[in-house]
């Protein structure tokens, strides 16, 4: 088969061909060529050679500048590395290149009979509680349904579609350009195949109404805000018959200022007396348990310092998908008073004088009097 390339005395800069810099990447080589092949392309310019010629140019362009181990040897070699002896490219190698290019010429991605339906995305709330723990809630989702007037066929009741006579029902016309055999949307039925002479008085054509529908959604125990949940086949149904897309829930968690989440794992600040820190004793916590309203008591060991943790292991949130929980982390936050009682300013000061502090003076200053 004759070599596509042209002579090297008259081939311009691959780069150059698609206007983009050396170290483009391949999103960009795709969208520069996809502009100039939606410029060039011979449907959009009849009997235009200077446009034909175009068209080739960027399409032997992107043909290797697409493939990494191609382009490789053109950045180090050049033209010289499709001379003999170096790569040879053919239309085969071309097709291969840019063949996912095409269903995007005349009007857009190319529609499928037996195609899956759209996705479908809902937002829902929970509570703190029910992320831990799971839930079931019913929600309502708008998606489109098949017109039950025409069995989604988007005709007239006792009516049916026909095949396109453009394209045979086929939904894809064919042109030939040389050696080039260019496969693009039936103009006629816009890439359906079908035609449709009466339409479905109830849908216009559409094959489909809009519908709210109730479904019970199972949320897991363990799930976090931001995360989402897919429910397969639970989507909208596409025109003409295929399978239904997904549905797709999106969880908004309300926080609860007890607890501070880090993936399985929980914070709680818990508040003692500088007595008990200095003391020991108990003091009562929150837990995650019987739905986030459980407590349990800990042990305050004498001397506690402020920010001191404990970590109730197995005590946090359940993984989702796997066995186990996180951690409980707890964070003792010692409280400091800000007002005393004149009994107990007087037994502190005795403490002091036992352990050898200086403390303030007992008589107010002119300031501290100013403030009452």
């Amino acid at each position: 088969m004759a070599n596509y390339l042209r002579p090297k005395l008259y081939m311009r800069d691959f780069y150059e061909v698609l206007g983009v810099s050396r170290d483009a990447s391949q999103s960009q080589m795709k969208k520069a060529y996809h502009r100039l092949a939606m410029k060039y392309h011979p449907d959009q310019n009849p009997n235009d050679p200077e446009a034909e010629e175009k068209f080739k140019e960027a399409a032997n362009a992107y043909a290797v500048l697409s493939d990494p181990d191609k382009r490789a040897r053109y950045d180090r070699y050049g033209h010289d590395a499709f001379e003999p002896g170096g790569m040879s490219m053919g239309v085969d190698d071309i097709f291969s290149a840019f063949s996912d290019i095409f269903g995007d010429f005349m009007g857009g991605s190319r529609r499928r009979r037996g195609q899956r339906g759209s996705d479908v995305r809902v937002a829902v709330e929970l509570t703190f509680a029910e992320a831990v723990w799971g839930t079931t809630q019913e929600i309502e989702i708008p998606r489109h349904e098949p017109c039950t007037t025409c069995s989604g066929s988007g005709a007239k009741p006792g009516t049916s579609p026909k095949p396109c006579s453009a394209c045979g029902g086929r939904g894809q016309v064919m042109h030939s350009q040389g050696f080039f055999m260019i496969q693009t949307t039936c103009p006629n039925c816009r890439g359906e195949g079908m035609i449709i002479d009466e339409l479905c008085n109830k849908c216009r054509g559409r094959k489909s109404i809009k519908k709210f529908s109730t479904l019970s959604v199972s949320v897991p125990p363990g799930v976090d805000h931001g995360q989402q949940l897919r429910l397969a086949g639970q989507g909208e149904h596409p025109p003409g018959g295929g399978a239904p897309g997904h549905l797709f829930v999106l969880l908004h968690v309300q926080p609860d200022e007890r607890f501070l989440r880090e993936e399985e794992n929980v914070l709680t600040d818990v508040p003692i007396s500088y007595l008990r820190a200095t003391l020991g004793g108990e003091v009562e916590i929150p837990t995650l348990d019987d739905e986030c309203q459980g407590t349990a008591m800990i042990d305050v060991e004498p001397g506690t310092q402020p920010d001191t943790i404990i970590v109730r292991r197995g005590q946090g949130i359940p993984r989702v998908g796997r066995s186990g929980r996180g951690d409980h982390v707890i964070r003792f936050k010692v409280e400091i008073p800000t007002k005393l009682s004149r009994r107990e300013r007087e037994l502190l000061r005795e403490l002091a004088e036992e352990s050898g502090e200086q403390v303030g003076s007992s008589k107010n200053s002119f300031f501290s009097r100013l403030k009452r």
